[in-house]
């Protein structure tokens, strides 16, 4: 069988030969796209991270595609209905980092609060002066409030109360284990958390429920002052209304390690293409640019996740769902039947 893997680092490529000697292998820093995927259509399996785009044009390149391994435990850059009707199964890797992606998340805090990257640029210039633009404020007795609280949100609750701050929460069932433990506050609603919390972090999924949870409808609820932090997708926040909501001075900062049309950061060139163009919308793009231009804003490449234990567990979980899928023993999977 012909296995493809898609943005795929050197280092990568000696384990996943030796996990499967007897398959035809093709690697690849390629992303699957609309451009690339007519190189590989005679795939068996593919395998992608989350850069990659597979709509239902994409899907329907392929001849025989029998598997799609996500190296990602977020699934929104594939069509997953349409591959359902294709009889294409999708395999994730639920779980690799909490407490990877908890550690980015308070290293976006920490940031943010102590003012890190502007006491750097100052001490860059051989500038040592201290005053009240370089303060920076105590995580100590403040409110963080965490939407979403699954494996990485438990961790994210977990540091808080180490740094003894209060913690306020929405989940949908509220977990009397946790209030106990941390000292975590179940709130009723998303407003409820905004209102209250001097530190927003979002850890959900992207779903048609959730895009676009904090939007320019909600913004004016934000506690004034507050931070904002999203290491989950760049869909659970609207793009326009972080700008705004930075420029009323309702919030004071904000970290996204994730961010709407992060791969034309990632891909700049990309805009020259016209069918590109097409399917990707040109104003958050150009929101993008101007996020990257503030100094109270904290901008990493959707690199919450890579630490060197975390980015080992994900090729393993991979490297065994290919493996137990083909062996009829299939794990992971999301779209299981049909």
């Amino acid at each position: 069988m012909k296995f493809v893997f898609f943005e795929t680092e050197d280092w990568q490529v000696e384990p996943l030969k030796q996990a499967f000697p007897h398959d035809e292998l093709v690697f690849t820093a390629e992303h699957l796209t609309e451009e690339t995927v007519d190189k590989y259509v005679d795939a068996d399996m593919v395998s992608v991270f989350v850069h990659s785009k597979i709509p239902n044009s994409v899907l329907d390149k392929f001849q025989h595609l029998k598997l799609i391994a996500t190296r990602s435990t977020g699934y929104d850059h594939i069509d997953i209905e349409y591959a359902k009707s294709k009889q294409i199964y999708v395999c994730t890797v639920p779980s690799y980092g909490e407490n990877t992606v908890a550690e980015h998340t308070f290293a976006l805090i920490l940031a943010l609060s102590r003012k890190i990257f502007q006491t750097y640029e100052r001490t860059e210039e051989y500038n040592f002066t201290i005053d009240n633009k370089i303060q920076g404020w105590d995580l100590k007795d403040k409110t963080i409030g965490v939407y979403g609280l699954g494996h990485i949100g438990y961790y994210v609750a977990k540091i808080a109360h180490g740094f003894s701050m209060n913690i306020v929460a929405y989940k949908r069932t509220p977990d009397q284990e946790l209030a106990e433990k941390f000292g975590v506050k179940f709130v009723s609603s998303l407003d409820e958390l905004l209102g209250q919390s001097d530190v927003i972090t979002l850890h959900c999924p992207l779903t048609p429920e959730t895009h676009y949870l904090i939007n320019q409808g909600n913004i004016d609820k934000i506690k004034r002052g507050a931070i904002l932090i999203n290491t989950a997708r760049g869909g659970l926040v609207e793009t326009e209304a972080v700008l705004q909501a930075l420029e009323k001075g309702i919030l004071s900062g904000a970290g996204l390690d994730v961010f709407e049309e992060e791969i034309c950061l990632v891909d700049p060139v990309a805009l020259l293409n016209s069918e590109f163009r097409k399917l990707h919308n040109l104003t958050q793009i150009l929101e993008n640019h101007l996020l990257v231009a503030r100094d109270d804003v904290i901008l990493t490449p959707h690199n919450a996740f890579n630490s060197v234990e975390a980015v080992h567990r994900i090729l393993n979980t991979t490297i065994e769902n290919i493996q137990k899928f083909f062996a009829g023993n299939s794990q992971n999977v999301i779209n299981p039947t049909w």
